[in-house]
């Protein structure tokens, strides 16, 4: 009975894995790229960390997964907002903003790309040589 448990854990996480790697192919805006990853990946990987502690039982199993599975929660949402603020910061396209821009004013934001900024001073560095 817990092996089916175990399997029927694993396989959801996968299937929140697969839903992770969906959202980052599929959008073309960096932070809703990020919101799919972080969020889908983070349930994913706890629940096949879950499926791995009913799997092999021993405690020492479930420490060591439940730790990893708090670790996974804390930095994940912190990571992916660090992630976020650097995207907006740098000037990346927001393809998928509806409405106002709720940061406009709260952070400073580059006016071009960064691969905008980069061809510039290629072209720049070129024109030197």
């Amino acid at each position: 009975m817990t092996d089916v448990l175990a399997v029927v854990f694993m396989l959801a996480g996968v299937i929140f894995l697969f839903a992770a790697v969906f959202g980052l192919l599929r959008f073309a805006d960096p932070l809703q790229r990020i919101h799919a990853t972080t969020k889908s990946g983070t349930v994913g990987a706890g629940l096949i960390l879950v499926g791995v502690m009913i799997d092999m039982g021993d405690v020492q199993a479930i420490f060591i997964g439940s730790a990893t599975v708090v670790f996974l929660m804390l930095t994940i949402p912190i990571a992916g907002h660090l992630l976020g603020r650097a995207a907006y910061v740098s000037g990346a396209r927001l393809e998928g903003l509806h409405g106002k821009d709720a940061l406009e004013g709260v952070l400073e934001r580059s006016p071009i790309t960064l691969d905008e900024s980069l061809a510039q001073a290629e072209q720049h560095s070129k024109k030197r040589y």
